[in-house]
């Protein structure tokens, strides 16, 4: 795979349940300079838990000095020198230093709070065609661009917005046409009465039986403002199929619940949230058969139960 930066990292998911497959695979995982192929040195590894992590840019002029930051690292492609040309006037010129006065520290700064907020709008309020997977409900396709991000006559700007201010990284395996292979995400954002999500709610997601994912199935439940999976005490963030203990209703459908506190009887088949945090929810399909592709599974919308 060639890659076309200078700065990269590499994600890897472990699809095979189980503690134990999970160690294998991350001993089995080794990177290293080609050049000490021969003699590849020890594989450096840190605990999940060992550090906070976060995928979202800076906020305010720290946004921009962080943009210049890489700017100087990187080669400009193709498709980049049309925004360099705008933003050059702005101060952030390749090979030059990155200094604004305290003019240009306020002009840029309104400038961030309002490109993330015209970006939140893009992403949380769908607008493309055929963004949502059904007319009967509010899940909406995560993912519309191709993965190269090109249009026959344009670069995908918007879809890429839309997908890269709420999430990172996208391959061809998120995006699968094929049945039974890669995999399949949607997105959530408001209820059935398309209110915005509210952390201090409860809400049940009814899932019909027999999802389309050869596989498995999940929902995520993610922070909408630092773009996440939820922080909460109970570090839970994620349920999936093959959850053991998953309670299950007698037709095969599974009740989830989203809130701050489970329904009693349900702790197994409940998300935490925090009070005056928002969220979002994806729900994948790991190997998405017919059902998905035909749009003839029919994943309702969240209800406020409380």
């Amino acid at each position: 795979m060639r890659v076309a930066t200078n700065n990269f990292f590499a994600g890897v998911r472990v699809l095979d349940p189980g503690q134990d497959k999970i160690e294998a695979a991350q001993k089995g995982f080794r990177f290293y300079p080609y050049a000490q192929r021969d003699n590849p040195p020890a594989q450096k590894s840190r605990a999940a838990g060992s550090k906070t992590w976060s995928q979202v840019q800076p906020r305010g002029i720290a946004y921009w000095e962080r943009f210049n930051e890489y700017m100087q690292k990187e080669p400009v492609h193709e498709r980049d020198r049309m925004i360099m040309g705008m933003l050059a006037p702005l101060g952030l010129e390749k090979g030059k230093p990155f200094k604004p006065g305290e003019r240009e520290k306020k002009i840029l700064t309104d400038g961030a709070l309002m490109g993330e907020l015209m970006s939140m709008n893009i992403s949380y309020a769908k607008r493309f065609p055929d963004s949502y997977y059904r007319k009967d409900a509010k899940w909406a396709y995560v993912i519309m661009f191709d993965p190269k991000q090109e249009s026959p006559g344009y670069s995908q700007l918007d879809e890429r917005t839309d997908y890269f201010y709420e999430a990172v990284t996208a391959a061809s395996g998120m995006v699968s046409k094929t049945p039974g292979v890669g995999s399949a995400y949607l997105g959530a954002y408001k209820d059935k009465n398309d209110k915005w999500f509210d952390g201090t709610k409860t809400y049940r997601l009814r899932v019909p039986p027999n999802p389309p994912a050869k596989n498995f199935w999940s929902l995520t439940i993610y922070d909408t403002y630092n773009r996440v999976q939820i922080d909460t005490p109970s570090q839970v963030a994620d349920i999936s199929s093959r959850k053991e203990g998953l309670k299950k209703n007698a037709d095969g459908s599974v009740d989830l619940y989203v809130g701050p506190k489970p329904p009693a009887g349900w702790e197994k088949n409940w998300i935490e949230t925090l009070p005056g945090k928002a969220w979002f929810a994806y729900f994948r399909f790991y190997g998405p058969t017919e059902g998905y592709f035909k749009r003839t599974y029919a994943l309702p919308d969240f209800e406020l139960v409380d």
